[in-house]
C-alpha cells in the first residue's frame, strides 16, 4: 500500500492536523489551497461520507450529484453574481458564455426545484456530495481553509415556515448524530447567514487552540454564538457634565484611541468616539462605536443588509477633508450608524474631521446625526452575557464544522421555484440549506484526537480499525500467523492492514501510531512460542498478551 510517511513537519504546517494528516501520508499539496487525497486519506473521507449519507438517509435526504460548473445567470439572478466578487471563480467559455465554479449550490436547486408543480408533492430534502471552489485569499492550515474541497450540501424544500422549522430541527438532530459518531463534541451555536441570506442560523463547532472561529458562551443559561452574532451587557458609564457646545483642541500628530488616552483623564478610550468609515452598498457612511470598542463587521454587514467594505483612505479626504484617525460623525452630512452602548452619552471626545484636531463635549444625542442604532461591537470575555444577564460570557477559538440555514423564498422567488397551494395559487417553495465539509471534518478529528506521536482515530471512521505488525516478517512461523490473523479479521468484516515489512519494529510502531490505526496486534517470535499475540489501543487505554486463538472474538467484542 502507498503510505508515504515522513519524520519530520512540513516547513510551512502549524495547525496540528496539517502537520499530522501529511506526516501520516494522508494528503500531499498540490498548490495552495488544493490537497490530493492519498489512498489513506481516502479511506478516512470515505467513512465520514457514509456516516454523513446514512443520517441524511434517515431523516429522508434523497441523494442527487449536481454540476461543478454553473451557468452565471443563476448567480445573476439571485442577486450573488456580485456578492460574492474575489471569492467566487468565473471565466468564459470557448463561446464567450460566462461561467462560475460553484462555492455552494443553491442555485442550482432552486433552478431543479422549480419541477415541482403541487403543494402536495412537498415536503422534499435534497442532498449531494460534491466539490466545491472558493478562491481563499489566505489558505492555510491544510484542510481547515482550503480552495478546494468536498462538501455535503442539502436542501430542504416545504410548503411553509412550519415546514421549514420541522426540517432544520430535523437537521439539527442529524448535525448532532454525525459529529458524536464522528468522535467530535459538538456545540450548536447563533451564527450570521452571511451572504447566504435568510433568517436564522446555526453553526455547529468544536473547541480547538487552532480555530479561526470564536464563540461565546454562557456558562449559566448555556447561551452560545459567533461573535459575529453574540451580544453581551456593557456596564454603564456615568459621564461627568459638560456646559456649552463641543470644543475643538489641538492633537498634533495623534491618530489613535491610545495615543487620544494619553492627552488625560478626560480622554480614556471608553469615553471616546470610534469613527470608521465604510462604504454600505454605493453609500459613504459613517459607523462609531465606543473607543475602547471593536466593530464586528458581520454585524454591520447583517444589520444593513447589503455588502459592506472599508471606505479607502482617498474617499476619505475627499468625502470628509482629513484622514483616518482624526475622523469624527459631529454635524456631518453622511449616514451615521451606531453601537447601542453610545446612547445617551455625554461630554465625549471625537475627531473633528481636520488632521490634528480633536472636538471634546460632545453629547452624543444632540450632536451625532445618527441614522442608525444597531449592535455593531465585537463581544469580549468576561463580559456579562446578553441573554440571561447573570453569567460571564466566555469566549473560545474554535472550528466550524457545519452550518445550517433558514433561506426562506430568497432562492425560490428568484428562480421560479413555485408550487400551487389549495386554492390553485402559486407560493414560492420555502427552502433550507445545510453545509459540512468532508475534509474539514477529517481535519477537526485530528484537531482534538492527537498526541506527540501522531493521529488518534476513532473506530467509526480510522482508515483501519487494527494494524498487525510482523516483528520478523521473515519468519515462517511469525509470516503465516500474520496472514491467518489477517484473513480471520478481515472475515469478520474489519479493516485490517497487515505490516510486512523488513523494516525495523521501532520505524513500524512508530508508523502505526503516527497513522493513528486504533488497535494494534505485535506477531513476533517469542510471543508465539507461547501461542500469543499482544494487543495494544492506540489511545493508550489497552495493552494485553493474549492466545492467538482468542484474537477474532476479542476484537469483534471491542467493536460492539
Amino acid at each position: 500500500m502507498f503510505i508515504p510517511t515522513l519524520r519530520d513537519d512540513p516547513a510551512d504546517a502549524v495547525a496540528p492536523s496539517h502537520r499530522l494528516l501529511i506526516r501520516g501520508g494522508f494528503i500531499r499539496q498540490l498548490m495552495a489551497g488544493s490537497y490530493s487525497m492519498l489512498p489513506l486519506g481516502m479511506r478516512v473521507a470515505t467513512k465520514v461520507s457514509d456516516i454523513i449519507r446514512e443520517e441524511m438517509n434517515a431523516i429522508g435526504g434523497q441523494e442527487f450529484l449536481a454540476p461543478v460548473i454553473h451557468p452565471a445567470e443563476l448567480w445573476k439572478t439571485t442577486g450573488r453574481w456580485d456578492d460574492v466578487e474575489g471569492i467566487m471563480v468565473k471565466f468564459e467559455d470557448r463561446r464567450g458564455i460566462d461561467l462560475v465554479l460553484a462555492l455552494t449550490h443553491e442555485e442550482v436547486f432552486a433552478h431543479l426545484a422549480s419541477e415541482i408543480s403541487s403543494y402536495k408533492e412537498l415536503p422534499q430534502l435534497w442532498y449531494h456530495l460534491q466539490t466545491k471552489f472558493r478562491d481563499e485569499a489566505r489558505p492555510k492550515s491544510g484542510l481547515l481553509r482550503v480552495r478546494e474541497f468536498i462538501m455535503k450540501d442539502s436542501y430542504s424544500l416545504d410548503r411553509d415556515r412550519d415546514g421549514l422549522d420541522r426540517q432544520f430541527e430535523a437537521h439539527r438532530g442529524a448535525y448532532n448524530r454525525i459529529f458524536t459518531r464522528l468522535g467530535l463534541d459538538s456545540i450548536a451555536v447563533e451564527a450570521s447567514s452571511g451572504n447566504m441570506g435568510g433568517s436564522d442560523s446555526v453553526e455547529f463547532v468544536v473547541r480547538s487552540e487552532t480555530g479561526e472561529d470564536r464563540v461565546a458562551r454562557c456558562g449559566r443559561c448555556g447561551y452560545s454564538a459567533n461573535l459575529e452574532r453574540a451580544v453581551s451587557l456593557v456596564e454603564e458609564i456615568e459621564d461627568t457634565p459638560w456646559g456649552g457646545e463641543p470644543q475643538p483642541f489641538a492633537t498634533p500628530g495623534i491618530r489613535t484611541i491610545a495615543g487620544l488616552a494619553e492627552v488625560g483623564e478626560f480622554a480614556a478610550a471608553e469615553r471616546q468616539i470610534k469613527t470608521l468609515a465604510y462604504m454600505v452598498g454605493d453609500e459613504f457612511t459613517l459607523v462609531v462605536l465606543r473607543g475602547d470598542h471593536d466593530l464586528e463587521v458581520q454585524k454591520l454587514a447583517d444589520s444593513v443588509g447589503e455588502a459592506v467594505r472599508t471606505a479607502t483612505e482617498e474617499e476619505i479626504v475627499a468625502k470628509l477633508g482629513a484622514h483616518p484617525g482624526s475622523l469624527g460623525a459631529v454635524g456631518v452630512l453622511y449616514p451615521v450608524v451606531a453601537d447601542h452602548a453610545l446612547k445617551g452619552r455625554t461630554n465625549l471626545v471625537t475627531g473633528a474631521n481636520e488632521d490634528d484636531v480633536h472636538i471634546r463635549g460632545v453629547d452624543v444625542d444632540r450632536d451625532l446625526p445618527v441614522t442608525k442604532w444597531l449592535d455593531l461591537r465585537t463581544v469580549n470575555d468576561g463580559e456579562r452575557c446578553g441573554s440571561c444577564g447573570e453569567g460571564a460570557l466566555s469566549v473560545t477559538n474554535v472550528i466550524e464544522v457545519g452550518h445550517i440555514f433558514k433561506l426562506g423564498t430568497k432562492y425560490s422567488q428568484a428562480l421560479g421555484a413555485n408550487v400551487l397551494d389549495e386554492t390553485g395559487r402559486p407560493t414560492p417553495i420555502v427552502m433550507g440549506s445545510y453545509g459540512i465539509g468532508v475534509g474539514r471534518a477529517m481535519a477537526a478529528v485530528v484537531e482534538v484526537s492527537h498526541d506527540d506521536r501522531g493521529i488518534i482515530w476513532p473506530v467509526s471512521v480510522a482508515p483501519f480499525t487494527v494494524v498487525i505488525t510482523l516483528l520478523r516478517p521473515d519468519n515462517p512461523g511469525v509470516a503465516e500467523a500474520g496472514d491467518r490473523l489477517y484473513r480471520d479479521l478481515v472475515e469478520v468484516g474489519l479493516d485490517v492492514l497487515l505490516d510486512d515489512r523488513k523494516e525495523r519494529p521501532g520505524v513500524k510502531f512508530a508508523d502505526s501510531e503516527l497513522i493513528g490505526i486504533p488497535y494494534r496486534l505485535t506477531v513476533g517470535p517469542r510471543g508465539l512460542e507461547a501461542g500469543e499475540v499482544e494487543l495494544t489501543a492506540r489511545d493508550g487505554w489497552l495493552r494485553e498478551n493474549l492466545p492467538i486463538l482468542q484474537v477474532t472474538e476479542r476484537l469483534v467484542g471491542l467493536m460492539s
